[in-house]
């Protein structure tokens, strides 16, 4: 019974974190991606590929968020939170921003423990649908 508490209460402190940063990202959208774009000017990515990921990235970070709290399509939710901390880690890499790599390696952490034992997601709507 107490691992699927604590597999509930790991899945939503990452579903939060996801959520969280898509969320408040999105109002000001454009003044986000003003920012990454400026952040990777001198990185060996062409600002055709950043800007269009500087809008896709909150959008992506909103709905794996909300998959993650929800438990709804839980694994997809994760692989794709892992996908957008791969993609981070590697932008992350090329512009030398070595303070944001731990925090993006422990969500990678988390998403890789909760992938591990996503048969404990049992206070999920996953878990409704399969009855």
């Amino acid at each position: 019974m107490d691992t699927k508490w604590a597999y509930l209460l790991g899945r939503m402190a990452i579903g939060l974190s996801f959520f969280g940063h898509g969320l408040v990202r999105l109002p000001k959208l454009n003044s986000f991606s003003e920012w990454m774009v400026e952040q990777f000017s001198k990185s060996l990515l062409p600002e055709t590929l950043v800007l269009p990921f500087s809008y896709i990235l909150p959008i992506a970070e909103f709905i794996a968020g909300l998959m993650i709290i929800l438990g709804l399509f839980t694994r997809l939710g994760l692989m794709l939170a892992g996908f957008i901390c791969l993609t981070l880690i590697f932008g992350t890499t090329l512009i030398e921003n070595w303070e944001a790599l731990p925090s993006q390696l422990i969500h990678v952490a988390f998403l890789s423990v909760l992938l591990t034992y996503l048969p404990h997601n049992r206070y999920a709507v996953d878990a409704i649908i399969k009855k």
